[in-house]
């Protein structure tokens, strides 16, 4: 058993408060605007397929600013950073709110995407620079809570908010927290000022951007066309072209962007590599179940929404077991809980009873919980406190791209099975299909996760043997 009894300190404790309000924000709002494209839609009269860019644009905006964190955090100090970001990420939601026509939301929620960006991968760096490696799980248990909670409870809150009062009241809602926020960062975070960050590598960052929303503007046009669009294909050609000249050019500068030499360390790429496949299965599988209740069985929003709920009970009861033993082995543990509890849901149907369905949904939030957390903690120790502001935004990129391919890939998947099944029969036994596939990747999810508990397990043993050894050599 590893729980550390060492207490947290009281910067800690502030950092860790403050860092889970922004990690509420920036999750809630990447789910909680899927349910108004309709709305959107009706009101500002333009098409689903204009309307889909208020989504868009925000995961392209989040996805551009995550490479630049690292280096501005160490230039302009991590706290004045977040508290920057916060600000971005909250007078963006109040220009949402105030939007007349779909141009201006889809304007303002790419201002929205700046401050969520970097809120998340800036709040990682100011927490870890205060806790120790024994302490790490545990504040990553906490940390958890937002981060499993808020994607699973958007699209309820944004149900209600929609039908209670209408869609401004989405972007509302973030303003009072947004502010709150801010005021508690400013007041219980030590503003000190930026260190020797080095000249922006400018050609890092431009690559980099360029590569990450390819990537992300083409998997967002592949899922929404259902197939192979020109457009999709050119981005991803253009994204992976720029990915790989990042590569080479951080290779060979002195002072990159973002390292990529931490993926020497197989521990560390392990847990990138299981981050990325776990957001694929995790946030890619997020979207089947509210579509299956809504056009299975008919539901609306509100009790899709509801319906949802088990899965984020899971991953709340989850929480005090993050840190209860390794993170290797227990990010292996929460992936084979969710290999098997996802196989119940190969074989829906039109009347698969609502009780069965909610278990087995606590089943796989319990899963979600123990393994995408974990793998998480795992890359964090296993990185000297250096190199962690480096680590963090890849880390985040890593599970945000592959949250985007499970969805790009799942919707395409769906939408071929849909098409050729009109009945409701029919559709449940698509759902089923798509949710094989959710199954390999749940599966190709795990393979890292043993590679750290076998890492972790090997560390252990070494230093078992060490203490062994100083042991005898103290001994008469």
């Amino acid at each position: 058993m590893t729980v550390s009894a060492e207490p947290f300190s009281p910067a800690l404790r502030r950092s860790v408060g403050v860092v889970m309000i922004g990690a509420s924000l920036s999750f809630l709002d990447s789910t909680i605007v899927n349910v108004a494209v309709h709305t959107l839609s009706v009101d500002l009269h333009a098409g689903l397929g204009t309307v889909q860019w208020v989504v868009t644009a925000y995961l392209l905006a989040l996805a551009a600013v995550i490479p630049a964190t690292g280096w501005a955090a160490r230039r302009f100090g991590a706290a004045r950073l977040y508290v920057a970001a916060l600000v971005v990420f909250t007078v963006g939601s109040v220009l949402c709110a105030c939007s007349q026509s779909v141009g201006m939301l889809i304007a303002s929620r790419a201002v929205q995407g700046v401050g969520g960006g970097a809120i998340m991968p800036v709040g990682t760096m100011i927490w870890t620079a205060r806790s120790s490696k024994a302490q790490m799980g545990r504040v990553m248990s906490l940390i958890a809570i937002p981060i499993i909670l808020a994607p699973t409870l958007g699209p309820l809150i944004g149900g209600l908010l929609i039908q209670g009062i209408d869609w401004r009241a989405i972007f509302w809602l973030n303003v009072p927290v947004g502010v709150v926020g801010i005021v508690l960062a400013l007041r219980l975070l030590p503003m000190g000022g930026g260190g020797d960050a080095g000249r922006l590598d400018v050609t890092g960052l431009i690559l980099a951007s360029t590569g990450i929303v390819g990537i992300t503007y083409g998997l967002a046009e592949l899922g929404d066309t259902a197939g192979l669009d020109t457009a999709a294909l050119i981005a991803l050609l253009v994204g992976l072209a720029a990915l790989a000249g990042f590569v080479v050019h951080a290779l060979r500068t002195k002072r990159p962007l973002l390292d990529v030499r931490l993926y020497a360390g197989r521990a560390f790429t392990a847990a990138a590599v299981a981050q990325f496949a776990l957001g694929a299965a995790n946030f890619g599988g997020m979207i089947l179940m509210p579509l299956y209740f809504q056009t299975v069985r008919g539901e609306g929003v509100i009790v899709a929404g509801l319906l949802l709920a088990p899965t984020g009970l899971g991953a709340l009861l989850s929480a005090p077991f993050i840190d209860r033993y390794g993170a290797g082995i227990t990010s292996f543990t929460g992936a084979a809980v969710l290999v098997v509890s996802t196989i119940p849901f190969v074989f829906l149907t039109a009347t698969t009873p609502y009780l069965l369905l909610c278990l087995v949904m606590v089943i796989r939030g319990i899963g979600f919980g123990l393994s995408i957390i974990p793998a998480m903690t795992a890359a964090y120790q296993a990185l000297p406190p250096d190199k962690i502001p480096d680590a963090t935004p890849q880390l985040n990129v890593l599970q945000r791209v592959g949250g985007a391919i499970g969805t790009a890939v799942l919707t395409v998947v769906l939408s071929d099975q849909l098409r050729h099944h009109p009945t409701p029969a029919g559709q449940a036994g698509g759902f089923g299909t798509t949710f094989l596939w959710v199954l390999a990747i749940t599966i190709a999810a795990a393979v890292p996760t043993i590679v750290l508990a076998h890492t972790e397990h090997q560390a252990r043993r070494r230093a078992n043997a060490s203490t062994s050894g100083e042991t005898a050599d103290a001994g008469p």
